[in-house]
């Protein structure tokens, strides 16, 4: 574990050093990351399958490359939010509380689709999990509607990446850390969920591209042979585990308002985290892309 530790730890500083400065948004930097993260590791098949199908997708919201197309859910769900429709965003997250961990609860008891429902009109009510093994049966089947395969691709292409953030597979009573306010020097003061979402990622350079290739470098053979096991219900469990022991578990003591400032070590571990989580969700968005397309 120590030796672990000590390489994220590096690969962090290492990006942090040669590309410091302003980034865009974790919104879409974070999700870009994994998503060219995955592409390396795609089989040649299921890149084919991957570029044709975004390639045939006409929504205007992004961009039809693997990379935009991973920032498409939170388009589509802001898009709703402000009156375009279906509301989705339940689906992003699994808050699972750190006092009496339950992920069935926080599935909202795993609603099942009713006979011939497309993934897309599903229950509002769903957890990340679930949508992740929706979309993931739809894009394997060839039988499948050729439209809701694209809508299916690109919901993986996010979701996976969002079950990796650690505070949106955990939850404090606080909205996944939305009401703990914190502070760190030299950055603009904010919630937990926020700098989790867009601070400490960062912190890893303004180019997605480069964060990338600096993270695909540093991912050994046993890496991806390890990280490509389980389920989306045990990687859940497992960015759980991080929020729970890191993200909440290592916050000071808040002062007398209730906010948390946050100390240097702590900042540097939240970096190591990221970089880890990005790192782990690319290969596991490749591992599920290669199984549902790799034929």
């Amino acid at each position: 574990m120590r030796k672990s530790l000590t390489r994220w730890a590096a690969i962090a500083l290492a990006i942090n050093t040669a590309w410091s400065g302003a980034a865009l948004a974790w919104g879409d930097d974070g999700h870009q990351v994994i998503a060219l993260v995955a592409r390396s590791y795609l089989t040649p098949a299921a890149r084919e399958k991957v570029d044709a199908l975004l390639a045939a997708d006409p929504d205007p919201l992004t961009a039809h490359n693997i990379a935009a197309a991973a920032t498409w859910a939170d388009k589509l769900r802001d898009f709703d939010r402000n009156g375009g429709g279906k509301n989705t965003w339940r689906w992003h997250f699994v808050d699972t509380e750190i006092s009496a961990p339950d992920l069935d609860r926080a599935c909202f008891g795993h609603p099942r689709l009713p006979a011939g429902t497309l993934a897309s009109n599903g229950p509002d009510r769903d957890c990340v999990v679930d949508k992740i093994d929706e979309f993931a049966a739809e894009l394997a089947s060839p039988a499948a509607d050729a439209s809701e395969r694209i809508v299916a691709l690109k919901f993986l292409l996010h979701l996976v990446g969002d079950l990796h953030q650690p505070l949106h597979a955990a939850d404090d009573h606080d909205r996944g850390g939305n009401d703990k306010r914190v502070s760190v020097s030299g950055l603009r003061a904010g919630t937990l969920h926020h700098y989790w979402d867009t601070e400490f990622v960062e912190q890893l350079g303004p180019d997605p591209r480069r964060i990338a290739a600096a993270l695909v470098e540093h991912i050994s053979g046993g890496d991806v042979r390890a990280w490509s096991r389980g389920s989306p219900s045990d990687w859940a469990m497992e960015s759980f585990r991080v929020a729970k022991d890191d993200a909440y578990g290592r916050l000071p003591t808040p002062n007398a308002r209730g906010s948390y400032r946050l100390t240097d070590d702590y900042v540097a571990m939240a970096e190591r985290d990221v970089a880890a989580q990005l790192g782990k969700a690319g290969v596991r968005l490749a591992f599920m892309l290669n199984k549902a397309l790799g034929q």
